[in-house]
């Protein structure tokens, strides 16, 4: 089975959007694009908006990814677990589809003996280790996130951490929404490692709008771009992406 390289966003947010385009729209012509869009709606100590939880919930099922509220303290484990877990499904519906192929269009891996669908989840888990892995962490910075930046800046060094135990090749970005000039501001680009997170995030201001659907079809549009200062010098018709000053 031929996976090429598993792509994911993965926004972190606690609020609604408010300001551009339908955000689940966005999190669709993702998918489209082989991109799963999974969503975590930050908690503090209060409930989160009903408006807020079905848009999360809606987002995530566009995407093709998976959703999860928690309260802030929750956030390293919850992130680790959730990228883990839409790995995994992801690599089981390419599963499926490589069975459609071969055994016909109604078959799935639940329909295979026991003893043949524990091989090929043992398979699954053995690409869950070794291929390669993007994901884009796609982070709302507007006012309401202000006292919960230094728990999602503990469990994005964690997830590295995490998926670079891993076989497999992983590479990360960080982009974070509102900028200051523009709809979507480049924290990290694209990097195996994420340590320079400990000296920027102290430094970011919140506050602003919530763009959540304009900041997906930016984080989308990022993934097209080439990952070398050669792309960033000879494409000046790439969609505009602000890049921090800190």
């Amino acid at each position: 089975m031929r996976t090429g390289t598993l792509r994911q966003i993965l926004l972190i947010t606690d609020g609604c959007s408010n300001h551009g385009e339908d955000p689940a729209a966005m999190a669709a012509l993702a998918r489209e694009q082989g991109i799963t869009v999974n969503v975590i709606g930050v908690l503090d100590q209060d409930t989160i908006d009903e408006n807020g939880r079905r848009e999360i919930e809606a987002i995530a099922a566009a995407g093709g990814g998976m959703s999860q509220i928690v309260y802030a303290k929750q956030l390293s484990q919850t992130v680790q677990m959730v990228t883990r877990q839409a790995m995994t499904q992801t690599l089981q519906g390419l599963v499926n589809r490589e069975l459609k192929q071969i055994l016909g269009s109604d078959a799935s891996l639940e329909d295979l003996p026991p003893d043949k669908r524990g091989q090929v989840m043992e398979v699954v888990d053995e690409l869950g280790e070794t291929v390669a892995l993007e994901v884009l962490i796609l982070i709302d910075t507007s006012g309401s996130m202000k006292t919960k930046l230094p728990t999602v800046k503990e469990a994005l060094v964690d997830l590295s951490l995490s998926l670079n135990a891993r076989m497999g090749a992983n590479r990360f970005s960080v982009l974070i929404f509102p900028g200051k000039r523009s709809h979507v501001e480049k924290l990290v680009d694209w990097t195996p490692r994420m340590e320079e997170l400990s000296a920027i995030f102290p430094k970011l201001a919140s506050g602003g709008l919530t763009p959540t659907g304009p900041a997906l079809r930016e984080a989308i549009a990022y993934f097209e771009r080439k990952r070398s200062l050669r792309s960033w010098i000879g494409h000046g018709d790439e969609p505009y992406v602000e890049e921090s000053s800190l």
